[in-house]
């Protein structure tokens, strides 16, 4: 990774880390190396926080100094925006979020023309000109140079486009949506009433500041307190940016990414439509979904941790389902990204035709025990863990100890000073001190 980019764009703390200068910057770079001297439109959303007016004025002056025209969509979830620069043959898309991050924090992510993520050499392309300095050539006058269109209503577009991915309507399902203050905050209650659907809803009034705070899926407690009060058949809960879902079943028991891959995976498998009968994951996924495909028909493929790389398979392979245990599900059938209200109307779709209530649903695979501890490091040290003796060493002792009934998976932040030590296996305590032993030997040698 560079020093800009991380697993999932450019993220900092607004005004400081990531300033309107260095969004001026990555604006202009990334027109002039996406648009490959072509003329066009580069299509621009953003979640609801505060710093996204001036980050978005900052990075569209960069893109329209290029020559290039922005189609601002405002308050658009990523997939939305992944949607429809497809939809406005845009050279690009870019989202101005930080997701599911504190709201101090914001972020840039581009999508290419054909609505996914950049892959490294692009974005090593784009940060080698900004971190360099490097003159690009181009500055139009008069007429050339880009202007401005504001679509504020182009999510319409992208919300008609989710209603034909499922057959039927919503009637008779009582959901209970949890929209963080975020991007979907209007879009998805609106959509699920118009597709016949009986809403409950919370954190619908972004205010700029209250974007992630206590809500949404980073805080699940709120979205199953919701669910149980208001006896929901299921439950959504969306993070700041709209690409993940963390659904609930009408117990108020969490259904994470790894439970939503097993059952629309079966589903779309029964159906004959599960792409080679395998399903992606990441070296997070759980063992138990191993298990359960492996035992029911189907195959997992894992990846690095990321929806980019997970998709990147996806493409190489021709598979068509996958996704990461935090809630980024990808049907490529219908999106290019991880999309959170896509995958609650895939849900709901799985229980009307089976007939069955989410909870029996959620019972289809079971998780093996698995631990997940961050150790705080020195950020520019964080990816050279295995280069200490000490470390290494403790990490294969334990990956002995298991006998391949268990696993270590250390993996560090994209975007934080953190390297997040996951230990599995069959019991919980033991692996538990496992973890923490480890994530402590890590602070000691690398928190300096």
């Amino acid at each position: 990774m560079g020093k800009l980019f991380g697993t999932d764009g450019i993220r900092g703390v607004a005004n400081k880390d990531l300033t309107p200068e260095l969004a001026f910057k990555v604006g202009r770079a990334g027109a002039y190396v996406l648009s490959k001297g072509r003329k066009g439109q580069i299509v621009v959303g953003k979640d609801t926080r505060k710093s996204g007016d001036m980050l978005e004025a900052a990075l569209t002056a960069g893109i329209c100094s290029i020559g290039i025209d922005v189609i601002s969509l405002g308050v658009v979830p990523t997939p939305g925006v992944a949607y429809l620069t497809r939809k406005y043959n845009g050279l690009a898309g870019v989202v101005i979020s930080a997701s599911h991050n504190p709201v101090e924090y914001n972020g840039i992510k581009f999508f290419n023309e054909k609505g996914y993520k950049l892959n490294d050499d692009i974005e090593e392309e784009i940060e080698r000109i900004i971190l360099g300095d490097e003159d690009i050539p181009i500055r139009p006058i008069k007429e050339n140079i880009g202007e401005i269109k504001f679509e504020h209503d182009g999510y319409k577009h992208y919300t008609e486009h989710l209603k034909t991915t499922i057959d039927g309507d919503l009637k008779g399902i009582k959901i209970a949506v949890d929209c963080g203050n975020g991007a979907l905050y209007k879009i998805a209650p609106q959509l699920l009433r118009e597709m016949g659907g009986e809403i409950v809803v919370i954190n619908d009034k972004p205010n700029g500041g209250n974007i992630n705070v206590n809500c949404g899926s980073t805080n699940p407690s709120m979205i199953q307190a919701l669910v149980k009060e208001s006896g929901a058949h299921v439950g959504f809960s969306f993070d700041g940016d709209g690409d993940r879902l963390i659904a609930v079943d009408e117990k108020g028991n969490i259904v994470d990414g790894d439970h939503i891959l097993a059952i629309c995976g079966t589903y779309l498998h029964q159906e004959g439509r599960l792409h080679k009968d395998t399903v992606v994951g990441t070296v997070m996924t759980n063992m138990g979904l191993d298990v359960y495909l492996r035992e029911n028909g189907m195959n997992i493929v894992k990846t690095a941790v990321g929806d980019r790389y997970v998709i990147e398979e996806m493409l190489s392979k021709g598979y068509n389902l996958g996704g990461e245990q935090s809630g980024h599900i990808i049907f490529l059938d219908y999106n290019t990204t991880g999309d959170g209200l896509l995958t609650g109307l895939q849900l709901i779709q799985v229980m009307k035709r089976q007939g069955k209530p989410l909870s029996e649903l959620n019972n289809l695979m079971t998780n093996f025990p698995q631990v997940l501890v961050n150790a705080k490091v020195n950020n520019e040290l964080k990816e050279n863990y295995l280069e200490n003796e000490l470390i290494r060493t403790e990490i294969e002792k334990i990956e002995k100890m298991f006998h391949g009934e268990g696993r270590v998976v250390i993996r560090p932040s994209g975007t934080e000073p953190l390297i997040r030590v996951m230990i599995e296996g069959k019991d919980k305590e033991k692996i538990e001190n496992i973890a923490n032993g480890l994530a402590k030997l890590i602070e000691e040698q690398m928190g300096k």
